[in-house]
């Protein structure tokens, strides 16, 4: 696993770019903690998260390349969802109803017809904006335990499976809120 700093990462953007589009595991730090990710397009790389994080069957949020994105594939008209829409960039996922006609893969959210969508307020969205794809943002953990906060909490097995880190040092801040736009029920995280 190569580690990059923000400022290596600025330098290699177009590489690691190419690297994303073509099926990259990576972990970056958003506005709340550090995800883990891929293209959410690419159904192969998406199974190597479900592995790694050991989430068969649990559904995944995206980090959403825009709002219109937001807009031509999920459900909006809902008034949380437009409140909560306008508070993007920020630290919240929103669980929207996905529009008939979504371009994603099914493993994402299998056996739903929702999806979380985030767009954090972090400098890696303009970066997510000109990729112009949806990219997996679950935490940095496998399933049921801690999340990563840093390098010395990264689990190992993890990291031996990622391709690259971008990594901003500790980060001490709390997962996003999650923002049910479906129901009023509490939402769980696993």
């Amino acid at each position: 696993m190569e580690i990059l700093t923000k400022r290596e990462f600025t330098i290699r953007k177009r590489e690691l770019a190419r690297k994303i589009l073509e099926g990259a595991i990576f972990i970056y730090p958003t506005d709340t903690i550090y995800g883990i990710g891929c293209n959410a397009l690419n159904t192969a790389a998406i199974q190597k998260i479900r592995k790694i994080k050991q989430r068969p069957t649990s559904p995944f949020s995206v980090w959403a390349p825009n709002k219109e994105w937001i807009q031509e594939t999920c459900n909006t008209s809902d008034e949380l969802a437009i409140e909560y829409l306008e508070k993007l960039p920020g630290p919240y996922t929103l669980i929207l109803q996905l529009k008939e006609n979504h371009k994603l893969p099914k493993v994402i959210f299998p056996g739903k017809k929702s999806l979380g969508v985030r767009i954090p307020d972090h400098y890696l969205s303009s970066f997510f904006q000109e990729l112009d794809v949806p990219i997996i943002t679950t935490s940095v953990n496998k399933a049921g335990e801690r999340f990563m906060t840093s390098l010395e909490t990264l689990n190992q097995e993890i990291q031996t499976q990622v391709h690259f880190i971008i990594y901003d040092g500790e980060i001490m801040n709390k997962p996003s809120k999650i923002i049910n736009c479906l129901t009023t029920e509490e939402i769980e995280r696993e």
